[in-house]
């Protein structure tokens, strides 16, 4: 699972790279699809994320600031490092007794749902992914190559030597 995280983080900053390459006006433009537009894509990313993992998993009270506050593309990059700093110790740290351990999420109507927290891990890896093949599908729209999505090749297994 934890390959799984580190790529994810590799892509979203292969994306926020990509950004960096396209004007303003095509990051926030309405688009078909998703949430329907490319930086507020990145902000959920990041805020679904931490707010399952480090508010819901492992309980703390976190603030998610709204959109509007971190509506440019420098301001998300540094919305996900802050996040990826609290959350990241976590996800280093997962362990096999972590699988079955239930949280309790209060679901917009007050309901209270209980979830694994291995559930929860692979929601949140699951969730990137899926929003990441949308970002591909608008980038493909304005006639840029996307950010690649193979996870071969990016140096997540490479501490292992393989001679043959």
């Amino acid at each position: 699972m934890l390959k799984l995280f580190e790529y994810n983080w590799q892509v979203r900053k292969d994306w926020f790279d990509w950004c960096s390459t396209v004007n303003e006006e095509e990051l926030l433009k309405k688009r078909t699809g998703g949430l329907g537009y490319i930086l507020p894509t990145l902000y959920h990313i990041v805020a679904v994320e931490y707010g399952w993992i480090c508010g819901g998993i492992q309980d703390k009270a976190i603030e998610i600031p709204p959109f509007e506050e971190v509506a440019n593309l420098q301001q998300i990059i540094d919305f996900s490092a802050r996040c990826h700093e609290e959350l990241a110790p976590f996800v280093y740290e997962w362990n096999d007794s972590l699988e079955d351990k239930i949280m309790i999420d209060i679901t917009d109507e007050g309901e209270r749902v209980p979830h694994k927290y291995g559930e929860v891990m692979r929601h949140v890896i699951a969730h990137e992914i899926h929003h990441v093949g949308q970002l591909s599908v608008w980038s493909r729209e304005i006639g840029l190559k996307p950010v690649t999505a193979n996870l071969i090749g990016r140096g997540l297994f490479d501490t292992v030597k393989i001679h043959l």
